[in-house]
């Protein structure tokens, strides 16, 4: 019986002694630097017309192309475009800078705010065309 302990002992000492050598901690290899940038691959927001963005849902976002034809308010102007028009609401700070006329072409980027009795875009950004 001893003979066996022995040997059983042995050969779990060995086997332990040999594990250690061969084994080595950490990542072993090259770093391998990332080929591509993540984002999203899909369909964007397309340009629609005044005429389908007023049977959009609300919180819809919406691009359109026209002219600001008047003010009607301290931020509420009135956006027309070969379908027809729309009222608009541009915070001062979305201007940028930019004086448009109503004779400017300008590419209106913002969401759809559906009221009870209205409906109106929020513009978000507001770029002349030339």
């Amino acid at each position: 019986m001893k003979k066996i302990l022995v040997l059983l002992i042995g050969s779990t000492l060995a086997f332990a002694s040999q594990a250690n050598t061969t084994q080595q901690g950490g990542f072993q290899g090259s770093i391998q630097a990332p080929t591509e940038q993540g984002g999203f691959k899909g369909p964007s927001i397309s340009e629609t017309t005044v005429a389908k963005a007023k049977d959009l849902s609300d919180d819809t976002w919406v691009i359109l192309t026209g002219k600001i034809t008047k003010k009607i308010g301290d931020e509420l102007y009135v956006f027309e475009d070969s379908t027809g028009g729309i009222n608009v609401d541009i915070d001062n700070k979305r201007w940028r800078g930019q004086t448009v006329t109503p004779d400017n072409t300008v590419r209106i980027e913002g969401k759809v705010d559906k009221e009870w009795t209205s409906t109106e875009i929020d513009v978000k950004q507001i770029t002349i065309i030339k």
